[in-house]
């Protein structure tokens, strides 16, 4: 491991243990020894419940970051060149759309927002929302990218 490593894993009990070698030292140096006799349980009490105290809110802090991990995946879609392209009239039966679902269809393959969709359709942004929404369960995808690159693949949109 490296020093970056061990510090971030170990850096806050270092921390501590210098800080307690300091206050010791401070003690020491300050030649407090009548009240470290006389009180010597109460300190060291009360240094060992600032110890877990500490540990305690470190560990709680730890405990509680959320471990979050970002995936990201590359995924080749083909497509086939604007001019050899033909529909495929029986897949798109098969999907039972609307013309007016395949309108949208159309739009979102070509990147359109749904207010932009909205918009060229003059249609409520409400009605393109339920239009998209009637795509997601005609073709059987969950978002808008699977959405379109399943329309690429059975080559239903031009």
């Amino acid at each position: 491991m490296t020093i970056k490593k061990y510090y971030y894993k170990f850096g806050v009990l270092i921390l501590y243990g210098a800080v307690m070698a300091a206050l010791i030292f401070i003690l020491k140096w300050l030649q407090w020894k009548f009240l470290i006799e006389d009180h010597s349980l109460e300190i060291y009490i009360g240094l060992i419940a600032i110890l877990f105290s500490g540990l305690g809110v470190w560990a709680a802090t730890q405990l509680t970051k959320p471990k979050v991990q970002t995936v990201i995946i590359e995924k080749e879609v083909y497509t086939e060149p604007d001019g050899n392209r033909t529909l495929n009239d029986i897949e798109l039966k098969k999907l039972k759309l609307s013309s007016r679902e395949y309108e949208v269809l159309q739009l979102i393959t070509k990147g359109h927002t749904n207010a932009e969709i909205a918009e060229k359709l003059f249609l409520s942004l409400s009605t393109i929302k339920t239009h998209v929404s009637n795509l997601f369960t005609k073709m059987e995808v969950k978002n808008r990218t699977q959405a379109v690159e399943k329309a690429n693949r059975l080559k239903i949109t031009s």
